[in-house]
């Protein structure tokens, strides 16, 4: 089952996964409503990867965050949000004054590739951090918050694979009363607008004599400790164990006065790199380039040294993985459709490797598909990139997981660079055929 929200919405797919006893995962994956030139801007039209840039090139959503769901029987038996962060847990565990348990916690034997942190949640409970009661109390929170967003949801993508269960296994919850309840909260939610938005926007008190006077002062307290602009108010609503519309209901009159004002977080979807720890990055950052085609290896091999990048671009996947473990790159990107070995098990292969499990992997698709991505997410891929991809949108990807590169080795070589500016100028059908 796949499509998406403009032909089902969430409420009915969940109907239909309970009304089939369904045991497997869903992910749902939020888009922005406004298309995006697949080709990159017009700055980077000159050098594309995969195939010559074409102005009928169909327009491309751009991604945004994705859920997964995993059900057994019909019946939820766990909720992750973007990126497999542990910085809600770590909220969670709040509440049982065990926030900085997952410190000193050994990487989970039964950590998932997409649900790593309901392995460390069963290593804390194995550990004696946490009792089953309160592991069920943080499952139960983790689904109704993702069950909010995913219900509040208008535009995305979704698929539902049938799969073992989750395991093993500490509660389910019923679909039907679940959703009446937090279809409810959405409902209410809608009538704070336009002064509460979403629920990753982070209070400050503005008026401290007028709120103080307003309050009890245990609930004032309580807000001046964690309105402090950087603090979500559903990191409060985790905090006090309260449900979000409950959070929002209680500072929405202070809001309305100007009491407190609610800031926007500068990145509401969660990455892996926030919270798992990456390893250091060398002062230059070194990558890999796993693809079968010569042509795009040598193209971004090329393209990235000029830019001051360490790069190795290798073609055959299977000697890939020997020459990974050997190089121990700071980021790897890996093409797909690979024979003998595909993108796809090259990435769950490395994920299985303590050495490889926080490095980022960039998947290389020439298909612009859901269920392409999906299966990337769900072997554990940091990001993707669709060909034809531009020079500016490998290079966004690139700093954003592992920072620029050398630029001042890349102005001291000035042959470099104008190998660079000219493979702006052509793209990648030329190198292949010269």
């Amino acid at each position: 089952m796949q499509g998406t929200l403009n032909e089902i919405d969430i409420r009915s797919i969940l109907q239909l996964i309970e009304l089939g006893q369904r045991t497997g995962e869903l992910l749902v994956e939020a888009y922005s409503p406004h298309a995006n030139s697949a080709g990159g801007d017009a700055s980077s039209k000159g050098m594309v990867f995969g195939r010559p840039y074409q102005e009928s090139t169909r327009a491309k959503r751009s991604a945004g965050p994705f859920w997964f769901v995993f059900f057994l029987n019909g019946q939820i038996a766990y909720a992750a949000d973007s990126g497999g962060s542990l910085s809600r847990l770590r909220d969670y565990l709040r509440r049982y004054k065990a926030n900085t348990a997952l410190d000193n916690l050994e990487l989970p034997s039964i950590s998932s590739i997409n649900a790593p942190e309901y392995g460390y949640l069963w290593a804390l409970l194995e550990n004696h951090v946490l009792t089953p009661a309160q592991g069920r109390s943080i499952i139960q929170s983790m689904v109704r918050e993702t069950l909010f967003d995913l219900l509040s949801l208008h535009n995305g993508y979704f698929v539902f694979e049938v799969s073992p269960a989750l395991a093993p296994q500490l509660t389910t919850l019923e679909i039907a009363p679940l959703v009446t309840r937090i279809m409810k909260q959405v409902q209410e939610w809608k009538q704070f607008h336009p002064h509460i938005q979403t629920p990753n926007q982070c209070p400050t008190i503005t008026n401290e004599l007028q709120l103080r006077a307003a309050l009890p002062e245990k609930a004032f307290r309580t807000l001046n400790q964690w309105a402090d602009g950087k603090t979500s108010l559903r990191q409060l609503s985790r905090y006090l164990n309260r449900d979000i519309l409950t959070v929002a209901r209680a500072i929405y009159p202070y809001v309305q006065k100007g009491w407190i004002q609610l800031l926007a977080t500068t990145q509401e979807a969660p990455l892996i790199r926030r919270e798992w720890e990456f390893k250091p990055v060398t002062p230059v950052p070194s990558i890999v380039c796993i693809d079968d085609d010569l042509a795009i290896g040598k193209t971004v091999e090329y393209t990235l040294q000029a830019k001051g990048y360490k790069v190795t671009a290798i073609q055959n996947p299977v000697e890939a993985l020997t020459q990974v473990f050997q190089l121990k790159p700071d980021l790897i990107l890996c093409d797909l459709a690979m024979p003998e070995l595909d993108g796809y098990e090259i990435c769950g292969m490395l994920r299985k490797s303590t050495t490889f499990r926080q490095t980022p992997i960039i998947m290389l698709t020439g298909k612009d598909g859901f269920i392409d991505r999906v299966r990337a997410r769900m072997v554990g891929s940091t990001d993707y990139l669709t060909k034809p991809f531009g020079a500016s949108e490998l290079l966004m990807l690139l700093e954003k997981y592992v920072g620029p590169g050398d630029l001042e080795r890349c102005h001291n070589d000035n042959s470099s660079t104008n190998t660079s500016d000219e493979l702006k100028e052509t793209d990648i059908t030329k190198s292949a055929s010269a």
